[in-house]
């Protein structure tokens, strides 16, 4: 389990597990996310959240683990564009740590 600062004073943090981590790299859900200045804004997290409610109409979508992903994490009442920034790090770390298996084709 993880937690990452939701603002700049640190009164407010979010618990992140290796569960939700996987579920970000499972959907591919940063993927596209920044745009080119690299700026992490409210913007980015309003995008973040029309992809994933696109994704919940599809029957790929109706996952169990990417609805506690939005429950814990992405909709959470502390989550603002810094905690979205904060959770990218994260999952870049997380990511590096723990490289995907390669499948047999």
């Amino acid at each position: 389990m993880y937690t990452i600062q939701a603002n700049e004073s640190g009164t407010r943090s979010i618990s992140v597990s290796d569960e939700n981590l996987g579920t970000i790299r499972r959907f591919s859900l940063f993927q596209l996310l920044i745009d080119s200045s690299g700026i992490v804004t409210e913007q980015s997290l309003d995008k973040l959240k029309l992809n994933i409610r696109s994704l919940l109409t599809t029957p790929e979508g109706s996952d169990k683990a990417l609805l506690d992903l939005c429950i814990d994490v992405i909709y959470h009442r502390d989550m603002k564009a810094f905690g979205l920034r904060n959770l990218i790090a994260l999952y870049e770390q997380w990511n590096a740590a723990n490289p995907e298996p390669q499948t047999a084709e």
